[in-house]
């Protein structure tokens, strides 16, 4: 038998489907669905953690599950006045890149007020806990810890050893224990750079119809380098 795999999946990027959950998720994971339920009793929510760890994936999946298709995820990244929200839910990430800006300030406090008075379900995120937000309005600071909040990090080697099995068994191949044991002594520890390096593993092991092993792993992350 020359090849376990077959072609990867074909599904969209985002969503509570498509996340991969680990030990270092599992309480962002269980807020965010509590707040994608429709009518919930839960309307606000925050997430933080590194680069990389699922905050966006998991505010998309809230939109996603309370509005489709319509729906956007704003960013403190290059926000606009007025803030272009949703309808029925709002979603702003990267709080931690808010410009020290008074008029993009008093917007996302003024934003914040529209939706949670009128009991609409919040999901904000960046990678610093609420008290270490610069440039964000205190008040906003405040009433962020009056919801819930969750840390995500999946940096530790038993969170990224759940997501590389994870990444195989969502692609239907075979990945050999020191294969995985392997690529966690290589890979950086960010789950974007790991679910990159599996997902270009899988490929070239089609492209070659080939088994995947170590040797394997090693031309692929060398080529990456190059």
């Amino acid at each position: 038998m020359l090849q376990q795999a077959l072609d990867l999946p074909i599904t969209s990027r985002y969503g509570f489907k498509t996340f991969i959950s680990c030990s270092g998720n599992l309480n962002a994971l269980e807020f965010s669905r509590r707040l994608a339920v429709p009518d919930a009793r839960e309307k606000l929510l925050y997430l933080y953690g590194p680069s990389g760890s699922g905050k966006t994936h998991l505010l998309h999946a809230i939109g996603q599950q309370l509005s489709e298709a319509d729906y956007r995820v704003l960013s403190c990244c290059n926000l606009i006045m007025p803030l272009e929200g949703n309808n029925g839910i709002l979603l702003i990430d990267d709080l931690e890149k808010l410009p020290d800006s008074p008029e993009l300030r008093n917007g996302i406090w003024e934003a914040f007020n529209q939706y949670y008075n009128s009991g609409k379900p919040i999901a904000m995120a960046g990678r610093l806990p609420p008290k270490e937000l610069p440039n964000i309005d205190d008040h906003l600071i405040s009433r962020l810890l009056w919801g819930l909040v969750a840390y995500l990090d999946v940096s530790d080697d038993n969170s990224r050893r759940m997501l590389i099995a994870k990444l195989a068994q969502d692609r239907q191949v075979i990945l050999p224990d020191d294969v995985a044991n392997w690529l966690l002594t290589v890979v950086p520890r960010d789950t974007g750079s790991l679910v990159d390096i599996c997902d270009r593993l899988y490929r070239e092991a089609l492209q070659r119809k080939c088994r995947i092993t170590i040797c394997l792993a090693r031309d692929v992350l060398h080529n990456l380098n190059r």
